[in-house]
């Protein structure tokens, strides 16, 4: 799991082929889910979310997604994506596109007073700042990941034994 730590992927993803037939996989996330009070365990269809209890939950507390498709009876691949909220990750990748946006816009408008010949300073710093940033996002993101691990870990085990048993 720490291997992960090291990459620029701030969602770390794992696959696990299982020597188990998709639906007892899911029955056991589906006893689990009224069992214990550890983790928050929905299922929709052949997808499992875990996430902490709202008490312990911060803004970027992490959640794992998991998908558990059937290979044939007695197979199946377990596909696991570590995340914040949806509702977070999606604010977080806007912001990302707006500053794109902006970026793009403010090397228009250097462009255009550069043909101009007019002043572009402004521009040039905006572009600058826009930059800065982008910067400050993925760096947050990264910080809130490697301070997030332990709950990563404590999620994936708490899965590990789920279908250990």
């Amino acid at each position: 799991m720490n291997e992960n730590l090291n990459d620029i992927v701030l969602r770390p993803r794992f696959k696990i082929e299982l020597d188990k037939s998709h639906t007892s996989v899911l029955e056991a996330f589906e006893h689990k889910k009224h069992n214990q009070n550890r983790y928050i365990v929905s299922r929709v269809d052949d997808h499992v979310f875990i996430k902490l209890p709202k008490a312990q939950q911060q803004f970027w507390s992490p959640q794992l997604h998991l998908e558990i498709n059937e290979i044939d009876q007695n197979k199946s691949q377990l596909y696991g994506l570590f995340g914040p909220n949806p509702t977070v990750w999606t604010l977080f990748m806007f912001l990302h596109f707006a500053v794109a946006g902006l970026f793009i816009a403010f090397c228009i408008w250097a462009y255009s007073n550069y043909a101009l010949k007019e002043d572009y300073q402004l521009q040039l710093w905006g572009m600058v700042l826009m930059v800065i940033i982008w910067f400050v996002l993925y760096f947050s993101g990264r910080v809130s990941k490697s301070s997030n691990q332990k709950e990563m870990t404590d999620l994936y085990t708490f899965m590990s034994e789920v279908l250990d048993e």
